[in-house]
C-alpha cells in the first residue's frame, strides 16, 4: 500500500491523462521497504494540489511516534501552456526553487528518473 494523499480536485488540476502518468511513475517509489524496521520508520508518498505533486518521506513524530510527520522532498508541476513538467526542490526557507541540473523535461519520466538519481545529494541526501 502506497502512502499517497487524496488528490484535491479543482480549477487548474491535472488532466486524467497526467494524473495516470503520476500514479505509473510514482507509486513505484512509493513501495513499502521490505525490511520491517526501516518500514516502521520510513515511508514515501506523493499528493496532488492542482497542478503539481508533493512528493515526502514521512517518519514517527519523535515525542509520539503513532503520528507520521510528513518532509517534503520533490514538486512536481505541470504547465499546460508549455506543456512541460518542471522540477522543484526545497531550500532551507522552505520555498520551492527550481531544481537547476534539470529545471524542466517534456516528459515526467526523465524528472523522476533525476530525483531517483540524485546526483546532487539534494533530494534524499
Amino acid at each position: 500500500m502506497s502512502n499517497v494523499k487524496p488528490t484535491s480536485s479543482g480549477r487548474g488540476g491535472l488532466s486524467d491523462v497526467h494524473l495516470s502518468q503520476v500514479k505509473r511513475f510514482l507509486d513505484p517509489l512509493c513501495v513499502p521497504h521490505p525490511e520491517a524496521r526501516v518500514r516502521d520508520q520510513l515511508r514515501y508518498g506523493y499528493r496532488v494540489e492542482g497542478p503539481a505533486v508533493v512528493f515526502f518521506e514521512s517518519r514517527p513524530r519523535f515525542e509520539k511516534p503513532s503520528e507520521w510527520l510528513d518532509h517534503e522532498i520533490a514538486k512536481f508541476r505541470f504547465t499546460k501552456s508549455t506543456g512541460q513538467w518542471s522540477l522543484y526542490c526545497p531550500f532551507r526557507d522552505l520555498k520551492w526553487r527550481a531544481y537547476q541540473p534539470l529545471p524542466h523535461a517534456a516528459d515526467l519520466a526523465e524528472l523522476v528518473a533525476e530525483l531517483r538519481r540524485d546526483p546532487t545529494g539534494i533530494f534524499f541526501g
